[in-house]
């Protein structure tokens, strides 16, 4: 039973009887209904993840666990990125610039990624944008070490062909240091035979006959013979257009064809041809042009004992 509310009129001086109307009392139950609807279903709600079977449970922690190696596979990738962002910087300005070697284009690092949305297949899915960025990350990654590994093959390609080349230069004394004395050198002169003003295009290094004389660089031996005018004289060519001639030996050891490296016996001292000494006549040559070898002697001689074989060079006669 309701119970009975009054309330006290001023006017009359007495408590009188409230009454209520219908509307306020549909209005109560209504609101009391949908209070009760309210708290039912919150509470359907909570008790509800209770009420998940092992397999719902399972696949729950499944798709938080793969979305956090997803979120630490898209940290990784970062980190990833900028390593192989500092490999480019020096691959470009230490590794290609040491080789002359043109630096690879940042279009070229990166192209191939516009115009078809190619990861519309990872759309409509949870986390669909996390996926597409580590997608995307790791496919310019992938394109990326793809040129830089191709860089680094061309670099040991070069790195090999500079070290070829340094090997192969005449880069030091045909004959040992101590057992000559320089007679003559690249200038113009006196032939002493020919008695005509001529161009030396070598080196003349007097030495007791006998005396080894060495290849000054690896290469292959392109003649070896006797001729009018350089008596015995080898030919060695040495590749990236450098040549060398050995001649007035009296005793040759190399054949047309041998190969030999820096430093190899090929003959010795001798006086054979236009020569009016024992002595070895020395010539550098870079693309058929004479070049002046005492230029070439980097790998033997100090800068006290270039000064001095540059001043005895000037200042003797030539043997040949």
């Amino acid at each position: 039973m309701a119970k009975v509310k009054y309330y006290y009129d001023e006017d009359t001086l007495s408590y009188r009887k409230i009454a209520v109307k219908k509307s306020d009392r549909y209005r109560k139950v209504l609101f009391s209904f949908l209070g009760v609807i309210l708290i039912a279903f919150f509470g359907f709600i909570g008790f509800s993840q209770f009420l998940k079977t092992p397999n719902e449970l399972a696949t729950e922690r499944e798709l938080k666990y793969t979305e956090f190696n997803l979120e630490l596979t898209n940290k990784q990738v970062d980190e990833m990125s900028q390593v192989l962002l500092q490999m480019q910087d020096r691959d470009n300005n230490i590794y290609r610039a040491y080789f002359e070697a043109n630096p690879i284009p940042e279009e070229q690092r990166k192209a191939g990624f516009g115009g078809v949305n190619r990861y519309k297949y990872l759309e409509g899915y949870d986390n669909s944008d996390l996926v597409k960025s580590v997608s995307k990350k790791l496919d310019i990654l992938s394109k990326q070490m793809s040129v830089q590994s191709k860089s680094l093959d061309e670099i040991v390609a070069l790195a090999k062909e500079k070290e070829g080349m340094l090997a192969s230069i005449p880069a030091i004394l045909p004959i040992t240091k101590g057992d000559f004395y320089v007679a003559s050198g690249y200038k113009m002169r006196m032939h002493p035979i020919l008695k005509i003003n001529k161009f030396h295009k070598g080196m003349d290094f007097t030495a007791p006959k006998g005396t080894p004389v060495y290849a000054s660089g690896n290469g292959k031996i392109y003649r070896a013979q006797r001729s009018s005018t350089y008596g015995n004289v080898i030919y060695i060519d040495h590749g990236y257009g450098y040549k060398t001639i050995y001649a007035h030996l009296s005793k040759m050891v190399v054949k047309r064809y041998q190969d030999v490296k820096r430093g190899d016996l090929i003959g010795f001292v001798g006086n054979t041809g236009l020569s009016v000494a024992p002595h070895l006549h020395y010539e550098v040559h870079k693309n058929d042009i004479a070049l002046n070898p005492i230029n070439f002697y980097y790998g033997d001689l100090s800068l006290e004992e270039f000064a001095t074989l540059q001043q005895a060079s000037e200042e003797s006669q030539s043997y040949d």
